[in-house]
């Protein structure tokens, strides 16, 4: 019997193995914009996603406050960075996933799950991208502990597509416009060119991942007649711990949506 693409999700967010899980994701998005494009809907359906996503054995998670901080512009600084990001793309992959059968009881126009079907199959490739480098520098993906913490937002907004929204795209990812530059231009001043590479293509795509969040938390705010700003506002001081932390990317920030009013009032 075919899967449902909420089967699909949990398919995914169940597989422990970095490689395999996002292999997985990889085949479940051809498999449903191929379907879309052929007019043979896959139906969203229901399953029941686990709290937690599957993981392996290794990196060892460790609090945020633990985890080694190393010099960016040394050899192992520049490995660390990459497995930081490498980490970071893996945990995307299974928030993007986790928002489809967590929220299946909202209506929402297939617009919404096209978009972060999507959003999954390039986390996916930022992920593959990042192993490859971490191997060609002799490391790779779980070699180094990692941020325990990554997972909280899913857990702390998983009754809450508005607080899911806001949090994961909105803050989250729109950090990672302010950040990445910098990252680019440690590998551009070591010559590593496939890492500059691989960083540029994450920043392009990632883009367009806080402009979904944008565009669903505006739907459901006009369907709901409630004024997008203030609605931000509340549910960022309620599910995410701390002050946004300028400087901003303002220009990438502004042609995924946010407009100068949704983040500074937040900031430190």
């Amino acid at each position: 019997m075919a899967l449902t693409l909420s089967e699909m999700a949990v398919d995914v967010l169940t597989t422990a193995d970095g490689r395999e899980k996002t292999a997985k994701s990889r085949s479940y998005a051809a498999r449903w914009f191929t379907a879309r494009a052929e007019g043979a809907e896959i139906p969203v359906g229901t399953a029941d996603p686990p709290l937690r996503p599957s993981r392996p054995s290794r990196p060892e998670l460790l609090d945020p406050r633990d985890v080694p901080k190393r010099k960016p512009g040394s050899p192992a600084g520049r490995i660390a960075l990459l497995h930081a990001v490498a980490h970071i793309e893996l945990n995307a992959v299974d928030l993007h996933w986790d928002i489809i059968p967590r929220f299946a009881g909202t209506v929402m126009p297939p617009g919404f799950y096209d978009d972060w079907v999507k959003a999954a199959d390039e986390e996916s490739k930022h992920f593959k991208l990042m192993c490859d480098c971490l191997e060609a520098e002799g490391s790779h993906y779980g070699a180094l502990p990692a941020h325990a913490g990554m997972w909280r937002a899913a857990e702390d907004t998983a009754e809450d597509l508005f607080g899911r929204l806001a949090v994961v795209p909105m803050v989250l990812e729109a950090r990672g416009l302010d950040v990445t530059p910098g990252m680019i231009e440690i590998f551009r001043k070591a010559g590593a060119q496939d890492a500059v590479s691989a960083l540029e293509t994450i920043y392009a795509e990632e883009v367009s991942h806080v402009a979904y969040g944008s565009k669903w938390f505006h739907y459901l705010c006009g369907r709901q007649e409630l004024d997008p700003t203030p609605q931000f506002h509340s549910l960022v001081r309620r599910y995410f711990k701390g002050a946004l932390k300028p400087p901003f990317n303002e220009e990438k920030r502004a042609e995924a949506g946010l407009a100068p009013d949704f983040y500074w009032p937040l900031a430190q």
